[in-house]
């Protein structure tokens, strides 16, 4: 038997997991001092949520689940095709906190008060093909606000969710924003038809990676017209997407000057602690934003630590009718990778002291390290083994403080004193 979790799992040592819960918990004290409540909903949701969530790429990277038993008897009976390949499967694995969220929501609308301001901080699921920064099992941080139609959602948001990356150690970073409308408005004017524009969105989210040439590739790849692709490049090589610019050209300016607002207003707020700027390229992957799209970018780490928007439509899918909502995500994986590799340390937490003792002489020992802990101490009880300096040495690598000797000392003796 294997002895390796599955490729894009991980198994987290005790330092490890010590790390992840400090940083889980500064991002809930946050969320939780600034109204939000903490919701938990189910790993597994239907497959038919699922697979008509809008979620972009993301629904090829589903993790499903067979049926069983004589279900999964008659489904094989039945017989399988491309056409109807999901016979097979009636749940999922979640591959992100939203469409749970959406479902919840519709299922609990009568217990809940509108504006909803809900925490999720928990597992999701993707069929990555395993590599650096993609994981098929990962941690999310959310926030959203369901019900508010007003762009104070989207301020309210980033002014959380900033705050809570500052409280982890994350300083130097900038917010960009962007509009679905406005994006589809330009796609629009360039000739694409509306119901491509989700489908151009997506390849054009991957600007950054692909480069023009690249997102140029794709559309054609697609069989979107040639004199869209056309004009829609030339209009990249232009350059100029400003706000201003985008406002002369468009007759539909209020998506505009609700970025304007939402702009304004956070750099106001937040004192000039990080830059907010305009970013035409920013789409975001899910296919169910409908407005707003906001990510936050690490100037000193180069890439993404947190991203969102607003998806007015998606909780409709449930209900048969439109519930506005927003939300932001921490992407806490690459924080945790980040922080890690910089060599973090939890501060002011409770020193860890190891209480040694001889095998028989368990009632002194748990005297002494209950009078440790009610100093503050965190003491975990060992009989003392064989090789005592090998085993210091371990807790030592471990992040243990020191060790108390019971039999032969009267105090705490520290690593490195």
């Amino acid at each position: 038997m294997k002895v390796t979790p599955v490729k894009g799992t991980n198994d987290y040592l005790p330092k490890e997991v010590e790390i992840r819960d400090y940083l889980q918990q500064k991002i809930l004290e946050v969320y939780l001092a600034n109204g939000f409540e903490h919701i938990i909903t189910p790993v597994i949701e239907d497959i038919e949520n699922l697979d008509k969530s809008d979620g972009g790429e993301n629904l090829n990277l589903i993790f499903k689940i067979m049926k069983r038993g004589d279900k999964l008897d008659k489904a094989l009976a039945s017989g399988v095709t491309s056409e109807n390949e999901n016979v097979l499967a009636d749940m999922g694995l979640r591959y992100d906190l939203t469409l749970p969220l959406s479902r919840y929501y519709a299922n609990n609308k009568d217990k809940l008060t509108l504006p909803m301001k809900c925490i999720q901080m928990d597992r999701v699921y993707r069929a990555e093909r395993p590599q650096k920064g993609r994981l098929r099992e990962f941690i999310q941080c959310d926030i959203d606000i369901i019900g508010s139609e007003s762009n104070d959602s989207e301020i309210e948001l980033i002014l959380t969710t900033t705050k809570a990356l500052q409280a982890i150690g994350m300083k130097n970073f900038k917010v960009k924003l962007n509009d679905r409308r406005l994006l589809r408005a330009v796609l629009m004017q360039m000739g694409f038809a509306e119901n491509e524009l989700d489908s151009v969105c997506i390849t054009f989210d991957k600007l950054d990676k692909i480069g023009m040439d690249g997102v140029e590739a794709e559309l054609t790849e697609k069989g979107f017209a040639k004199e869209a692709i056309t004009k829609f490049t030339q209009f990249l090589e232009k350059n100029d997407f400003s706000l201003d610019s985008l406002k002369d050209m468009l007759e539909d300016k209020e998506p505009a000057e609700s970025l304007e607002k939402i702009m304004t207003t956070v750099k106001a707020l937040s004192a000039g602690a990080y830059d907010v700027v305009f970013d035409l390229s920013l789409v975001r992957g899910q296919g169910y934003y409908t407005g707003t799209v906001f990510e936050v970018e690490s100037i000193d780490f180069k890439g993404a630590i947190a991203g969102g928007g607003r998806y007015d439509n998606l909780i409709g899918k449930f209900l048969n009718q439109s519930i506005p909502a927003v939300g932001f995500s921490i992407g806490f994986e690459r924080i945790f990778s980040i922080l890690m590799q910089n060599g973090i340390e939890i501060p002011d937490g409770s020193k860890k002291i190891a209480v040694l003792y001889e095998d028989g002489h368990l009632t002194e020992a748990v005297k002494t390290a209950e009078k440790l802990r009610s100093e503050g101490m965190i003491a975990s009880l060992y009989i003392k083994p064989k090789k005592t300096g090998k085993f210091l040495s371990k807790l030592e690598e471990r992040g243990y403080a020191g060790f108390y000797n019971v039999e032969q000392a009267e105090e705490v003796s520290y690593f490195g004193a």
